[in-house]
């Protein structure tokens, strides 16, 4: 028991990750029917940069509280991201807007590559260390234990869902978006501007990437180049999961999809004595989205859409 429920401590926190960076798929193709395979990437450049951040803190103010220059890395990180997303949007995707749908997916394909290679010469591709700025004590809860590290993480993540909540549910540009998504060219006729629309889609994708980018890095201590493609992977599994293009769906498959993880690695790795460990942690999302998705294509939350004659 004490394993089962280590595990799904674990799988909260990694749960919780897995839908911030999900909810930036599901937004993006929500509003465009885009899968934009550089969202992973946009994580990484954001770790790398408070990464780059809190070196740079350390050596001009080494007396600087931890949680201080964390939440200052943070915060210039999704000022980076969301001007790399912005900027994605404007050169890569917007001029193929009404390309057949092969010609976006390409250019996703394409700037995820070229991103990766970019931070590699910018920071070099070996592993660098993340410093931990938060305390190491863990807390003991019913036998498991969760640092302040992963407390710090649930809690963000919770306050950020409940902020994009807020913002799409309750705001003029959470309306514009509903409208942008039911259908531009009405919503144009309304005195909506869907390229604003799209573009603010995209930085509010980037700063929830950026997030749990920042959140990924601390949990897991490491940083480097290629970070940012099995989680964004993984996210998009999580979307599909739940229900592409639903929020709430996204939120759903992105704790589901970490539970699964956690549970499959840790807790069927004890009971089959390390055969099924980490090593195959990934599997087990994978084959749960396969059986999802032969029973229920539209995912869990989706909605069932006819074809249209």
């Amino acid at each position: 028991m004490d394993v089962l429920l280590q595990q799904i401590i674990n799988g909260l926190v990694l749960g919780s990750m897995y839908a911030l960076i999900a909810l930036g798929y599901t937004m993006v193709y929500g509003i465009i029917n885009l899968i934009n395979f550089a969202h992973g990437e946009v994580l990484m450049v954001a770790a790398l940069t408070s990464w780059s951040t809190i070196g740079l803190m350390q050596d001009a103010m080494p007396g600087t509280p931890g949680w201080l220059m964390l939440l200052i890395a943070l915060l210039i990180a999704c000022v980076v991201a969301a001007t790399l997303n912005f900027t994605i949007e404007k050169i890569a995707y917007r001029p193929l807007r009404n390309s057949p749908k092969l010609a976006p997916l390409i250019t996703a394909i394409g700037m995820s590559i070229l991103l990766q290679t970019l931070a590699m010469i910018i920071w070099k591709p070996n592993y660098k260390p993340y410093p931990t700025l938060l305390p190491s004590t863990p807390i003991n809860i019913g036998g498991a234990v969760i640092s302040p590290t992963q407390v710090m993480i649930l809690g963000v993540t919770a306050l950020s869902l409940a902020v994009l909540m807020w913002l799409v549910n309750a705001t003029k540009l959470g309306r514009a978006m509903r409208a942008t998504a039911e259908n531009p060219r009405v919503a144009a006729l309304m005195g909506v501007k869907p390229d604003m629309v799209i573009s603010a889609t995209f930085i509010i994708g980037a700063i929830l990437a950026a997030i749990a980018g920042v959140m990924f890095a601390s949990n897991y201590g490491t940083v480097q180049h290629s970070m940012g493609f099995l989680p964004g992977l993984k996210a998009f599994t999580a979307a599909v999961f739940g229900g592409i293009g639903n929020l709430a769906g996204a939120v759903v498959g992105g704790i589901l999809l970490g539970l699964i993880e956690s549970i499959g690695s840790g807790y069927i790795g004890a009971l089959t004595g390390g055969v099924l460990g980490s090593h195959y942690s990934d599997i087990f999302a994978f084959i749960v989205l396969i059986f999802v998705l032969t029973l229920r294509p539209s995912g869990l939350m989706g909605e069932r859409v006819a074809d249209r004659a």
